[in-house]
Order: structure tokens, then sequence, then C-alpha cells
């Protein structure tokens, strides 16, 4: 049996965030965040579930990242809470909360691990929240000097870093749609907030290269593939509109110095205000995009739907199904679309930062999870990979979503992610089926054909 082989110095990795995993909510001297704010409302989260204790990694980092070390790979993606190391979002930083992201990235370098450093994985300080979030622009100058620290303590050690994680996520469910922390429904200032995490990066991007540090720099963006319903023009206009508020308004300002004209005029007053030179410090060069895929989907046009007038329809391959998360299954929209972006933005190097899926695991009376629907999705998702990066895509690495089972936002602990059960009672990890089948993958480099 053959191999279909990964480059040699290709990047495998799994991925986790800080408020998912670290539990410690309010200890050695952590400030509060918006998820922590959010969760203790009632009503907001699935069974009122929040990330108080979680995994309870800040006191089982050692074990974890032993787990990660036993599966072969030779990167770790994680991120650090931004309120464990400013309470109050700004001032002097917690030393206490230094101290544990110093000890995780000695003990992962120690495992033999590239560490892949997220700065903002959500968790906004909840004391920046109520001056207004990403919606006021001081909260840009917070970030950097949050960023500026973090450089500066781990910068000479952390080999890839990434400003935000899916920077659309933090707009649109954080502040259009409500869905997610802080719950606020306002368009206007969710559009405000996506061009003060786009000026942010660039700022914090500056500041990386005046402190000449050795690691690489990027951002994370999140991206289904999405192709027109039929191609009427309504459908088509609609297509647009889906592309433009996910990819182009995030992707344009790094690697063309704008935001989607067409998009702009739609917004109208929702149009977020820039400022003279905030586009051309957000088109800092980065040393790689990262990419999150999930999901794949027909854009049709809806008149009674939203202000950008679309709906969609799930694209599934033959067979497969959805997730637990209730999203359609369909690999080739990866392939697809790291090929669409790779033309469109002239090759850039493109990292998978999150690929995986939530499906219905148990553990069995013998102590094992058999997630053969997982295995099969990521041979499925692995395969469209390694396709466009025979396509002539320029893809360094692959990190699974997720390392374990986790707080799951909204979802709280109903949907499991992870190639490693967490029984949240006991905290006990148990690799399913699907670690085991992807230290395989890692070893050969590649995927048995």
């Amino acid at each position: 049996m053959g191999i279909k082989q990964f480059p040699k110095d290709f990047i495998w990795g799994v991925a986790t965030s800080a408020y998912q995993i670290e539990g410690a909510w309010n200890e050695d001297g952590k400030g509060e965040s918006t998820w922590d704010h959010f969760t203790h409302q009632p009503h907001r989260i699935i069974n009122n579930d929040t990330g108080d204790v979680a995994c309870d990694h800040y006191h089982r980092m050692p074990e974890d990242v032993q787990l990660i070390k036993n599966l072969g790979v030779n990167s770790y993606r994680f991120s650090v809470a931004w309120p464990r190391i400013l309470p109050d979002g700004k001032g002097k930083a917690n030393d206490k909360g230094l101290d544990f992201y110093d000890r995780l990235v000695d003990e992962v370098l120690k495992a033999g691990l590239q560490p892949n450093l997220t700065l903002n994985h959500w968790d906004l300080p909840q004391a920046l929240e109520e001056k207004g979030g990403w919606s006021n622009r001081d909260t840009v100058d917070r970030f950097v000097e949050y960023a500026d620290i973090m450089f500066k303590r781990l910068g000479d050690r952390v080999d890839i870093w990434a400003t935000h994680n899916e920077p659309w996520v933090i707009a649109f469910l954080n502040y259009g749609q409500g869905m997610f922390a802080p719950g606020i429904s306002d368009y206007s200032r969710a559009y405000q907030a996506v061009h003060h995490l786009m000026l942010s990066h660039g700022k914090a991007v500056q500041v990386f290269r005046q402190g000449a540090y050795r690691g690489q720099i990027g951002i994370v963006v999140n991206l289904s593939w999405f192709e027109p319903a039929t191609d009427h023009e309504q459908d088509l206009a609609a297509y647009r509109r889906a592309i433009m508020n996910q990819e182009s308004l995030f992707i344009d300002p790094l690697y063309k110095g704008c935001y989607p004209a067409e998009l702009i005029e739609w917004l109208g007053p929702m149009a977020p205000r820039v400022e003279p030179g905030d586009m051309e410090i957000i088109q800092q060069p980065i040393d790689y995009l990262g990419i999150n895929h999930y999901s794949s989907a027909r854009i049709v046009y809806q008149h009674h739907s939203n202000f950008l007038k679309f709906g969609s329809l799930d694209l599934i391959e033959p067979g497969m199904g959805h997730t637990s998360m209730g999203w359609g299954i369909y690999p080739d929209g990866l392939r697809k679309l790291l090929i669409d972006i790779s033309k469109k933005y002239n090759y850039p190097p493109l990292m998978i930062a999150e690929n995986g899926c939530a499906m219905p695991d148990q553990l069995t009376a013998a102590g094992k999870v058999n997630d053969n629907r997982r295995i099969s999705y990521l041979q499925h998702y692995l395969n469209a990979a390694y396709q466009a990066i025979q396509a002539g895509v320029n893809l360094k690495a692959y990190y699974q979503w997720s390392l374990m089972d986790n707080f799951e936002w909204s979802s709280g602990y109903s949907q499991r992610f992870g190639l490693v059960y967490v029984d949240y009672a006991t905290q006990k990890r148990t690799p399913k089926k699907s670690y085991n089948w992807y230290r395989k993958v890692v070893k050969n480099n590649g995927l048995e054909e």
C-alpha cells in the first residue's frame, strides 16, 4: 500500500484555545473575560455550562503536553488568555499569568514541539468590553500593548504567532448576532469591530517586526467554501456578497490594502469608519495566512433573510452526512477553497489552523472510543489538502481541531471535537481511535492509499 506523501517539512499539529480548556477562571490574579461574564448569565449557554473548570488544563498542563508529544506531531497551537496577563485589559502585567505561559512554552519545547501561539482567541478582558470592546478604537492600542508584553516574554522561544483567531466570529457572532459573548446585536458595531480587529492586527505585526523576533507571524480566518446556487443574477450577486462578507472583508486588507468596495457600498451607514493611514497599517507583510475550515454551502438569494439578502444550503458529499454540529461534510470544499485563495492572493503560504468535527462519541464499557466517523472525516479532508498541494497550493501545516473534548462555546459540553475523550466529572483523558489513526498519518507524513 502506497503513501500519499506530504512535503518533507510539513507541520502536523493539534489545536486548542485558552477559554475552552484552561479553567481556573479566577485563579492567580486572572481577570474576568467576556466569556466568563457571558457564561455566568442564565440561559446563554446550553445546560448553563461555563468554562470555569473546562478541562482543568491550567492544573494539568504537563499531562496534556505529554498527550501531544505521544501523538508524534511537531507543533501545538494554543492561545493565551488575555485577562490572565492583563486582568483589567491594561496596566501592569500579572506575573503569575505570564509564568504559566512561560512554563507551557518550555514544556512544549521540551516535548520537541513548535509552539504556535494565538494572542486573541475571543476572551477579551471584560473591563475593556465595558468601554465598548472591539467597537471602541481604544481597544486597538490595548491589544498592541498586550501583544508587546507577550512578544517580549516569549519571542525568544515561540516559532509561530497569530494575532487573532477568526475575526469574523468576533465581529459578527459577538456583536452582530449576539450569539457569543458579549451577546450584542448591532451590526454597525460589528462592522466597526471588523476594522479595529484588522487594525490591531497590523499594529501588532509592526511591533513584532520592530522587535526583530525570531518567529513567523500571521492571522487566522475562518472560511467556508461557497458556490452560487444557480447562475441567475440574483443568486450570483448574493454569492458575491457572501464571499465579500466572509472572505474579502478580512483578506483583501491584508494583501490589497482595501475593503471590498461593492460590500462597503451595500453597507452604507453601517460601513466601518476608517481613518487616514489605517489601511497601510493593516497591509503589513505577514508570513502566512491561517485558515479554519469546517463547512461548505450553496448561496441563494433570499429576500426575507438578513440585510445581506442571502441564504445558504449545505453542500454534502453523498453518503457522508452531517457532523454533530449539523455541519454538512464536503471534503472537496477544502480543496477548492485552498486553490481559490491561492489564485486570488498570489499563492501565499497557508496553514490549515483548524479542521475537525464533532461526533457523538461514547466511551465503551472497555474504556475505548471507536470514533470511526471522525477517522473517515479526517481521511477525506486530509486527502483534499493533499490534492490542493499537488495543484500548487503552498500549504505549510495542518492542525487538527481539537486535541481533546472541551467547552464548545454556546454549545457548552454537548459537542465533542477531540482526539482525546474527556470525562468532565473526573477529568480523565482517554485517547480515541482517531488519536491512534492520526498518529500513524503523522508518522508516515502522509495518507495510506
